[in-house]
């Protein structure tokens, strides 16, 4: 199954499992009830701007829709097999690294990020906190956390709550490529 075939079935089941109708979802989140719909039914690529209002509408972390729900938990997740996902507005492409596991509290993405490239999330409150850290490997990044600019350099590691609207940007010739730590 590819990726964006599994995110339209996750977020459908996702949604019905929290009792919500499509409606509801959208005045949870500020996502057309019609973008949530064309989603599900996997005729729409969605941004990662709008799969992060959607996770935070479900109480999820963005990494959370990217999970495979297995009976079984294998410790070991081959590269080959990672779920591998690209924004189709900011270019950034996200690389889930941590092996299926509905109950595991963290989780690790690795990013690429293109030269140049912005996005802005307006996470707020969650029912459940979302905490991640991000270690940038290289390149450098500037990423805003509520009012706060972190300007990083390779080798830095910010930690923070995802409870406020944070933005991220390459102000670099090149890709910038950084580890995300997740735990909720």
């Amino acid at each position: 199954m590819d990726i964006n075939t599994h995110l339209a079935e996750r977020i459908r089941n996702l949604r019905k499992a929290a009792g919500l109708s499509l409606d509801a979802l959208a005045d949870k989140t500020g996502v057309s009830r019609s973008m949530i719909s064309m989603i599900e039914r996997n005729q729409s690529s969605a941004t990662a701007v709008v799969l992060e209002r959607l996770a935070a509408g479900l109480g999820l972390s963005l990494a959370d829709l990217f999970s495979v729900n297995t009976a079984t938990s294998e410790p070991l997740l081959r590269y080959s097999e990672q779920p591998v996902w690209h924004d189709p507005q900011s270019g950034y492409t996200r690389r889930n690294l941590s092996p299926p596991n509905a109950h595991a509290a963290l989780q690790m993405v690795e990013v690429i990020f293109p030269a140049g490239a912005r996005i802005a999330y307006e996470t707020g409150l969650r029912q459940t906190p979302v905490h991640q850290q991000i270690w940038l490997l290289e390149g450098d990044m500037h990423i805003t956390v509520g009012e706060q600019v972190y300007i990083m350099k390779q080798g830095d590691c910010l930690a923070f709550e995802l409870n406020c609207q944070t933005a991220f940007h390459n102000p670099g010739q090149i890709d910038a490529r950084y580890l995300v730590a997740i735990h909720n």
